[in-house]
């Protein structure tokens, strides 16, 4: 191989069995500067060429064993000394023999007896060209090489969007309640003074509260009213999926990291890029994987899975949940250095009983939405109706009363929105006088509801769609209350 210092001048070599030209050749071309080597014979001057890699080749055609044009050939189908320029030097002056030269390979045709001014004049010029080659060839490679970047990016945006658009799309199809906050309590307007507060900086908002109460409105509201919204807003249910899955949903995973990956896929953490992820049910995530989301919340950094690529995200978190965090962590559940990552901002979220001058308000709202959608028209609402919601203590919270309203327009025959066979249930330690807690006040209602569908969970008209609730999530909760299903309900 060539030094450095060797590379800092062109290198001939002379391929001759003519003493006499290989002398006079050598001195000429040594004095002009150049590096020369010397071969008598072909296969000499195949092994040199290979070993050298020199700048440029004068090759004599008539030589002993292994002609010219041979060597010439062979010299043009190794890799390594194909690029290199050849002129043959020959008495031969045929025609025929200068289009075999030019057919083994060879740049130029010099006849002998050569004039030495010639012979430089020649291997100055396919010098130069070869020069000039080789600094458009790594011109090119330069430019495919930032042309293979952009289009990676543009690929990688392209997939990204194509991502984004999927999930957004399947967003709005799953959304029920796409409009603004509906309300007109003086208590819940100091969350909303909260939200505006928090909106346009960029701090981790962590929404409590009961289920039902409206806390990815809030989450919705915090992105709307931030810089990012023009960003969007990627939402994960942390209960809606397997422990297994979560992870791959929220980092991503490359093809084949498991059984199932049959293509890259981007994580909500990269599709949220730039933007706001919501984590609904946060403290339903398992324990394993909080240490990863930790590492996002600090660092802002991931790999997917399978991949040992680092990848930076710039995301605005919030995260929502029903649970005691505080109680979860006691219980080892949840990881403390998490919770106090998330809970930079915290906001509660009201539940119905305590905002309830907002009912009029909200069932008005859920009968044009409604009635809408069923191509029905509920203007007239009797004041007996909003009295008997309002005085009812909603376990299931907005959740709860939308349904309400809902099956009450599937029920009522013209424009007067009619409660049906709808009535408040008390719970039955309230009905005694005494006073529950939210969560005996939940447990009850949902023990009500599976009695009224004989124990059935999921499904048409099942507990979890009349509670509006991920079947998933109304198991958890079931486990949680300590609700089991009675024998004879059980296959």
């Amino acid at each position: 191989m060539k030094t450095e210092s060797e590379k800092s001048k062109n290198t001939i070599l002379i391929v001759d069995d003519t003493p006499a030209n290989i002398s006079i050749l050598f001195d000429v071309l040594s004095k002009a500067g150049y590096k020369v080597l010397v071969a008598t014979d072909g296969k000499s001057a195949i092994e040199q060429a290979k070993y050298a890699l020199p700048d440029l080749i004068l090759l004599d055609v008539m030589m002993p064993g292994m002609s010219g044009f041979e060597t010439c050939r062979q010299l043009k189908t190794h890799i390594a000394t194909e690029p290199i320029p050849v002129i043959f030097m020959t008495a031969l002056t045929e025609t025929v023999n200068k289009i075999n030269g030019f057919n083994m390979g060879a740049v130029d045709y010099i006849t002998k007896p050569f004039e030495i001014h010639e012979v430089q004049s020649r291997i100055g010029t396919h010098l130069a060209l070869a020069n000039l080659r080789q600094k458009l060839e790594q011109l090119v490679t330069e430019r495919t090489a930032d042309l293979n970047k952009a289009l990676t990016e543009v690929e990688q945006l392209k997939d990204q969007l194509q991502a984004e658009n999927v999930y957004l799309k399947e967003e709005i199809k799953q959304s029920k309640n796409p409009d603004d906050i509906i309300s007109q309590s003086k208590i819940f307007e100091k969350v909303l003074t909260k939200i505006k507060q928090v909106a346009p900086t960029n701090s981790t908002v962590l929404i409590t509260g009961e289920s039902g109460t409206g806390k990815e409105l809030l989450a919705r509201a915090v992105h709307n009213l931030s810089g990012r919204k023009n960003r969007p807003l990627i939402k994960l249910n942390c209960a809606a999926l397997p422990a297994s899955l979560i992870e791959s949903e929220l980092f991503g995973h490359e093809k084949g990291s498991f059984t199932g990956a049959t293509a890259q896929k981007s994580g909500r953490f990269e599709l949220a890029d730039g933007g706001t992820i919501f984590l609904d049910e946060i403290g339903e995530m398992p324990i394993e994987l909080q240490a990863k989301l930790l590492r996002v919340l600090q660092e802002g950094e991931f790999e997917r899975l399978g991949s040992t690529k680092t990848l930076k995200v710039n995301v605005r978190v919030i995260a929502a949940t029903n649970r005691d965090l505080e109680k979860e962590i006691t219980e080892q559940r949840f990881r403390e250095d998490l919770y106090y990552r998330l809970n930079v901002f915290p906001v509660f979220s009201i539940p119905l009983r305590d905002r309830k001058e907002d009912i009029p308000l909200l069932v008005r709202h859920f009968c044009h939405k409604h009635g809408t959608e069923q191509g029905k028209v509920i203007d007239q609402i009797p004041q007996k109706s909003i009295d008997i919601l309002t005085s009812y203590h909603w376990p299931g919270n907005i959740r709860e009363l939308e349904n309400v309203v809902e099956r009450s327009i599937i029920m009522s025959p013209g424009r007067t929105l009619i409660l049906d066979d709808w009535s408040p249930r008390r719970p039955v330690a309230a009905a005694k006088g005494n006073m529950m807690t939210m969560e005996a006040c939940e447990r009850e209602h949902i023990l009500y509801v599976l009695e009224k569908t004989l124990w059935k969970v999921s499904g048409k008209n099942g507990a979890a769609q009349i509670l509006d609730m991920i079947p998933t999530t109304l198991d958890s909760r079931m486990r949680k209350l300590g609700i089991k299903k009675p024998d004879q309900f059980t296959l």
